[in-house]
């Protein structure tokens, strides 16, 4: 998984520029210049994303950008959904999973809680009992 998601910018016929994530339903802003488009636009798909995990939403995965510009989730946030998205391919709930962990269900659910400051391990070590591993990429910006 790879939370890379495509935007297009547009002019936004007011002298600022609008951005659009089309992968994700409603996920649009806008910027007085490109570059503040694309910082609202990363924090609008944070946002997006947390809601769909909220409200135990699928959570698109991203189109090829074809040579549009992009925006990442955070690494925590990052393998917080690749873990609600696994957990939902494997058919693991909560109980299971914690079960697998020696936890109670209740710290699963503040691994899966888009606002609890999970300790990142936490997160590799339950990816890793469902057969997943969380591998970090640095780029240029």
């Amino acid at each position: 998984m790879r939370f890379s998601y495509p935007v297009d910018l547009s002019d936004d016929g007011a002298g600022g520029v609008l951005a659009v994530v089309p992968d994700i339903t409603g996920c649009a802003t806008d910027g007085t210049t490109e570059q503040e488009a694309l910082s609202n636009s990363a924090d609008a798909l944070e946002e997006a994303i947390a809601a769909a995990m909220m409200a135990k939403e699928v959570i698109p995965m991203p189109s090829p950008n074809n040579g549009r510009p992009t925006v990442t989730l955070g690494t925590l946030m990052a393998a917080k959904a690749a873990l609600y998205i696994t957990m939902r391919e494997t058919g693991t709930n909560n109980t299971a999973l914690a079960a697998k962990m020696g936890l109670a269900e209740t710290e699963i659910r503040r691994m899966l809680d888009p606002r609890h400051a999970t300790k990142i391990g936490r997160l590799e070590d339950a990816l890793a009992l469902l057969g997943r591993r969380i591998s970090v990429v640095v780029e240029a910006a």
